[in-house]
């Protein structure tokens, strides 16, 4: 099973840059995307009905923002909208799939560039959401957390790591805190396929810095380490255009 994540920038601007093209091509069982900017009144059969998958989405309530939604090949179980936090909720940020021999998490992480209420906000977002996923490992349930997680991780996942240090996606406070949701038991897939490659799913768009590969890697799926042994390759398709990121992908046997 091939688990795509995507951060589209606009699930309608999208649909006009080959996003049918990349869907065919790649063929995913389960597509998560991010940043669809939608609300409600705006979904078309264009949106909702690609290629005989099952659509899911959330919405923020503030127009044109965050937004996030799932095509899957298969049935869901269930499907819940958001940690049952309203504060959080209200942005759209989160759906959560129950398949047979997972939940999948399609999160769009806050980012915390704006101010430092905002900061503090993806601060919290991280923490209860930590706390939410631990409560459902410890009944046993296996995970798999995929989106745009809104901060590079180490000097190895970003291009210009001291020029950024004092950047939000990239401040101690945030690495640390994946540090502690790895030492709370979730892998990054990617790095345990691949613990030396060097690859970025986010580039500005400024500066010409997908040209220059000057990106940051914040794009990611976590497993709770009781889904790991399923975990048989990752890829970020850096080739794929259309938005300021690129897909990332996860296969689970």
């Amino acid at each position: 099973m091939k688990i795509y994540s995507w951060n589209v920038n606009g699930l309608r601007a999208i649909l006009k840059k080959d996003f049918i093209k990349f869907i065919k091509e790649e063929d995913p069982d389960i597509l998560c995307i991010q940043e669809t900017k939608l609300q409600e009144s705006q979904l078309t059969e264009e949106i909702e009905k690609i290629e005989g998958r099952f659509s899911y989405f959330s919405f923020a309530e503030k127009k044109g923002y965050s937004g996030v939604a799932v095509y899957s090949k298969e049935e869901p179980i269930s499907v819940k909208h958001g940690l049952g936090i309203e504060r959080f909720d209200s942005e759209g940020r989160i759906l959560i799939l129950e398949y047979t021999d997972f939940f999948l998490f399609n999160i769009y992480f806050p980012n915390g560039q704006m101010s430092a209420d905002r900061l503090n906000y993806k601060m919290e977002f991280y923490d209860c959401l930590l706390e939410y996923a631990n409560n459902m490992v410890s009944e046993g349930k296996k995970l798999l957390i995929c989106g745009d997680y809104n901060t590079a991780h180490t000097e190895q996942d970003i291009k210009n790591a001291k020029a950024n240090e004092n950047n939000s996606g990239f401040l101690k406070i945030e690495r640390e805190w994946i540090d502690k949701f790895i030492q709370n038991g979730y892998t990054d897939t990617y790095r345990f396929i691949y613990p030396d490659e060097v690859k970025y799913s986010w580039w500005s768009y400024r500066f010409r810095a997908r040209e220059r590969n000057t990106g940051w890697r914040i794009d990611y799926h976590f497993v709770s380490n009781n889904l790991l042994e399923k975990v048989k390759d990752a890829d970020i398709l850096t080739n794929v255009m259309g938005s300021d990121h690129c897909p990332v992908m996860v296969e689970l046997a």
